[in-house]
């Protein structure tokens, strides 16, 4: 595996947005909506607990998570 480079600065909201976008079209998620204090709702379920996090740092680390998660579980196809 390549290693990443590291970040040469700051997640920034349109770039949680983007990922937020993701997260939910791929159903990941039920809900993922931004605050006006630029903190995160996110749902995974209509009926599920809602969870705050707390900047675009906390839902890239989220959505790099479940990246990770879904990249190490799936069967191996090559």
């Amino acid at each position: 595996m390549i290693p990443r480079p590291s970040r040469s600065s700051e997640p920034t909201t349109a770039e949680a947005d983007a990922w937020a976008d993701v997260l939910v079209r791929r159903q990941l998620f039920h809900a993922v909506v931004l605050t006006p204090t630029e903190q995160w709702l996110v749902q995974d379920r209509p009926d599920g607990l809602v969870r705050l996090l707390q900047g675009p740092d906390d839902l890239l680390a989220l959505a790099a998570t479940i990246q990770h998660h879904t990249r190490t579980t799936r069967p191996e196809t090559r």
